[in-house]
């Protein structure tokens, strides 16, 4: 039997492919969506015999089931429709097989199921496996093998309702290639939003590819942790939809005889009137995070004493005393109505920037300011925009609910329009660029749903883009730190606040 630990690592050499945990550091993972998986599919099962890999993906899910839940005796197996069903019955015959009890219950009779799910079926009635109408009242394991990725609808009847079970159940879940329900390009939930039960431990074993939608808007909630096993194909001549950052890179080592002018100057601006925490926390942010010189522009010039007595270490200037010529400038945090009247110069004249919050709001609703950030690229000019989705929302013109549904065309249809780099937060934060394969970063968790944190991530952006030529490399490094930082935060101590945040950067 496969002990958890052991495919936490990597186990290759099996028939069923190389074994992968998602958490693993060491690079960044293809994302494929429906449409390029299916390509791969189709090509794997022309050169391999009939039915191979719906019984390597069935071999995968027994095994993963074991490994996770090794004590478990009765285990339900929702089996669907389709394919996805078929990988359910093929892992039933190997729980059988190996002493376990498994109970297959399913949506479709045997004769409307594909070719290979109906092989599937025919293995387990040989294996002796059970077959139910009704799911068990009890059970040790769930594997839910009810849509995969090639559900379009909403579940409905008995589909809705076992769907409900597993969701609501408080035994370990195995989903097989992505939670049912679940839209595989987007994270997006069919129909109603599944409420899902925390309580148990979930797993989604991805095969052949991973998916887009298992890493962001709601597929992380969905999914819990997720595996891959790429079930003996190669996959690597597909160009992916999108990148799985699961790592930053090294920050360059600092020279014994540089000095401060060596890594960069970082303006902020922003910070009216009762709004200056926001400011001044993207500004220390800034700092810690390796600027050379950070400079606090604070709109709110009562503010001015009290913040130069509190971090001396900032250089606190007005607004109008600022060059943005050779710096990097951070604009918006905290900057209310007031970003409008500042924004025109800005745009104009910093060579480095980073856009956030009331920036963001303001170019949403000036068309001559958008106009202006458009033409930056044009002129050599680096930009970064920081939107959560109500900004980026309002950026596009269209509903938030737009945005969420399809993160990944959302961040890659802003970045478009604009000429820039975009870093659509949220669950699974998407960075996106012109001619780039898009990046979702997979660090971070709910302790950075708080305020402040977003004013952390820019000043931690600007600090990135100062010591670098490559805009989309620096902003994908400091979201991975940022997000890094929330996931190092012990789960017994305080909650995290921006402030502390702040401090975890040194």
């Amino acid at each position: 039997m496969l002990q958890p630990n052991a495919i936490t690592q990597c186990v290759s050499g099996l028939a069923t492919g190389a074994w992968h945990d998602t958490s693993v550091k060491s690079k960044c993972w293809p994302l494929h969506d429906v449409q390029a998986t299916r390509h791969i599919e189709q090509q794997a099962q022309s050169a391999l015999p009939f039915n191979t890999l719906m019984q390597r993906a069935g071999l995968a899910s027994a095994q993963l089931a074991l490994a996770i839940a090794p004590h478990a005796q009765r285990i339900w197996i929702a089996c669907g429709p389709g394919n996805n069903g078929g990988d359910g019955l093929e892992a039933a015959v190997h729980l059988q097989q190996w002493g376990k009890t498994p109970i297959v219950t399913c949506t479709t009779p045997r004769e409307q199921m594909p070719t290979d799910a109906q092989r599937a079926w025919q293995h387990a009635e040989q294996a002796g496996v059970r077959f139910e109408q009704t799911p068990p009242n009890v059970f040790d394991l769930a594997l839910d093998a009810l849509l995969g990725m090639g559900c379009h609808t909403a579940p409905q009847g008995v589909l809705a309702e076992w769907l409900q079970r597993l969701h609501h159940t408080s035994q370990t879940v195995l989903h097989i290639d992505i939670p049912s329900g679940l839209l595989a390009n987007t994270g997006e939930w069919l129909g109603k939003p599944a409420v899902v039960n925390s309580a148990p431990k979930r797993h989604t074993l991805s095969l052949l590819t991973l998916k887009p939608g298992l890493f962001t808007a709601d597929g992380r909630d969905a999914c819990g942790e997720v595996w891959f096993n790429d079930l003996g194909v190669d996959s690597s001549h597909t160009p992916p939809n999108a990148w799985l950052q699961t790592h930053m890179n090294l920050l360059r080592d600092r020279q014994h005889s540089s000095h401060k002018g060596s890594y960069g100057d970082v303006m902020v601006v922003g910070g009216t009137t009762g709004m200056a925490g926001a400011a001044v926390l993207a500004s220390l942010a800034a700092l810690h995070a390796g600027a050379g010189r950070v400079y606090a522009g604070l709109l709110d010039t009562n503010a001015h004493a009290a913040v130069v007595a509190s971090h001396p270490a900032l250089m606190v200037r007005d607004v109008e005393h600022l060059d943005f010529k050779h710096a990097t400038v951070v604009c918006g945090c905290g900057g209310g109505d007031d970003m409008r009247e500042v924004l025109p110069r800005v745009l104009s004249t910093a060579p480095r920037l980073v856009l956030d919050a009331d920036a963001l709001n303001a170019l949403a609703n000036d068309s001559q300011l958008f106009h202006l950030l458009q033409q930056r690229a044009n002129k050599k000019q680096t930009t970064v925009l920081t939107p959560h989705p109500l900004e980026a929302a309002r950026l596009l013109k269209r509903s938030t609910t737009d945005v969420q549904r399809d993160r990944l065309a959302a961040a890659k249809a802003l970045a478009e329009i604009s000429n820039c780099v975009v870093v659509l937060k949220g669950s699974g934060t998407v960075i996106a660029e012109n001619a780039r394969t898009p990046i979702i970063n997979h660090s971070g968790n709910a302790k950075l749903a708080t305020a402040g944190t977003g004013d952390v991530l820019a000043g931690l952006i600007g600090a990135q883009l100062a010591n670098t030529d490559d805009a989309f490399e620096a902003t994908c490094n400091a979201v991975y730190r940022h997000g890094a930082l929330a996931d190092a935060w012990p789960e017994d101590g305080p909650s995290l606040t921006a402030s502390q945040l702040v401090t975890a950067i040194r």
